[in-house]
C-alpha cells in the first residue's frame, strides 16, 4: 500500500479517503480518513489531532459543506480530530456513543477518548443525509462496546471491524469476543459490495472474507481450549504457544485477544480460571 499522506484520493463516486501521518503495529500505515459526498460532505473517522491532518482535511472539503463529522469509535487514532475540524468547520459531531475506559496493556495509541462529545448519537439503522443519500450506521460491538461501521450504498465503512491487513483486536473489559463475533455474523448476512477500512486497503469480497474471520476465531478457540486442557496454563504461556515469532510489540494485544476468548469460554462454562492460571472445565 502506498502511503500518501495529506492527499486526498477518490477510491469510487462519492467516495475518497485522506491518511494521517500515525504509523504503527496497530495502525498500519496510519487512519484514513473518509470523505463521503461531493456537492456536500461529511468526515467518516476524522482521526488523530494532528494538526497536518485536520489541515488537510479542511483543504480536502475545500468550500463544500461540512454536514456532519463521523466517527466508527472512540479509540485515540480515530476520533480526537473531530474537535478542532468541528471548531473549523462548524459542523456537528455525530456518531458513536462516548465512550472512556482504559485497555490492557500498553496500547497507548488505541486508547479511548475521553474528550469525545458527539452532538448527535447514531442507534443501529439511523441515518445521516449526505448529499442526497443516507449514510446508515450498522451498530457492531465487539473491537469496543461503542462501535459503528457506515452504510453508504453498498458500500460499507468498516472501520477497525474488518481489516483485510490484520485481524481486529479484541480486549477486555470493553472488547467483547462474543459480541465481536455476533458483529461479523450480521455483517456477513448484508450483501454490502466493498469494505473501505480505516486502515489498510478495501476488502473487494466481503462475505468471503468475513466467513474467513469468523474460521479464524473459532480455530483460535480451539486451540486455546486444547492448550488449557493440556494443563493449567498463565496468559503469557497460551499466547507464547499460539502465537510463535509474534512481533513483541504485539504480545500485549494478543495477551487481550487471548483474555478476550478466555472470558467468552468461562462464560460458556468451557474453562475456569485459579488466579493467574486457566484450565478446561
Amino acid at each position: 500500500m502506498n502511503a500518501p499522506y495529506a492527499k486526498l484520493e477518490h477510491v469510487e463516486t462519492g467516495v475518497a479517503r485522506l491518511l494521517a501521518h500515525n504509523p504503527s503495529a496497530f495502525t498500519y500505515f496510519g487512519t484514513q480518513s473518509y470523505v463521503l459526498g461531493e456537492r456536500e460532505v461529511a468526515v467518516v473517522d476524522p482521526g488523530p489531532d494532528l494538526p497536518e491532518h485536520v489541515d488537510a482535511l479542511v483543504n480536502a472539503i475545500g468550500g463544500r459543506k461540512l454536514i456532519a463529522i463521523m466517527c466508527t469509535h472512540t479509540h485515540r487514532d480515530h476520533s480526537p480530530a473531530a474537535r478542532p475540524l468541528a471548531e473549523r468547520t462548524g459542523a456537528p459531531i455525530i456518531g458513536c456513543a462516548p465512550l472512556a475506559l482504559e485497555t490492557v496493556g500498553p496500547r497507548a495509541d488505541a486508547s479511548f477518548d475521553g474528550d469525545y462529545a458527539p452532538d448527535r448519537v447514531l442507534a443501529d439503522g439511523e441515518h445521516v443525509e449526505v448529499d442526497g443519500r443516507p449514510v446508515i450506521a450498522v451498530a457492531t460491538p465487539g473491537h469496543t462496546s461503542n462501535h459503528l461501521c457506515f452504510a453508504c450504498g453498498d458500500a460499507l465503512l468498516s472501520g477497525d471491524h474488518v481489516m483485510c491487513w490484520s485481524t481486529t483486536v479484541v480486549v477486555p473489559p470493553d472488547g467483547d469476543m462474543a459480541e465481536y463475533m455476533r458483529s461479523l455474523d450480521k455483517l456477513r448476512q448484508r450483501e454490502d459490495r466493498i469494505y473501505y477500512p480505516a486502515h489498510g486497503e478495501p476488502v473487494t469480497n466481503p462475505q468471503q472474507y468475513v466467513r474467513h474471520l469468523m474460521g479464524h476465531r473459532m480455530q483460535r478457540e480451539k486451540q486455546i481450549l486444547k492448550l488449557v486442557g493440556e494443563k493449567p496454563r498463565p496468559i503469557p504461556d497460551i499466547v507464547a504457544s499460539a502465537y510463535p515469532g509474534l512481533d513483541p510489540r504485539l504480545v500485549p494485544a494478543a495477551g487481550g485477544s487471548v483474555l478476550a476468548h478466555l472470558v467468552d469460554l468461562e462464560r460458556r462454562g468451557l474453562v475456569e480460571s485459579e488466579g493467574e492460571l486457566w484450565t478446561a472445565a
